[in-house]
């Protein structure tokens, strides 16, 4: 997670305004009061990021961002390009 969650980190202070001090490897979309127009949102700043095709019902609200860093890691072992684009 330490190479993914950076990135993640990175896309909700700067295009979501979440504060820094609330993102934690539990923290869930809902806990950071991402709707689900910013989690769709999300996903698509995901795959430009990363290069890694994101579905929007595996970022449902209640996925931590641990989770997603697993999702994004499984996806990166499944031969899927993961970018340092953005």
């Amino acid at each position: 997670m330490k190479a993914i969650h950076p990135k993640i980190v990175g896309v909700l202070t700067d295009t979501f305004k979440v504060p820094p001090a609330e993102i934690h490897p539990e923290s869930t979309m809902d806990s950071l009061e991402m709707d689900s127009l910013a989690v769709a949102e999300f996903a698509v700043i995901i795959k430009e990021t990363l290069g890694i095709h994101t579905p929007v019902d595996t970022l449902h609200r209640d996925a931590t961002l641990a989770d997603i860093s697993d999702f994004i890691r499984a996806a990166a072992r499944r031969g899927e390009p993961v970018s340092n684009a953005r």
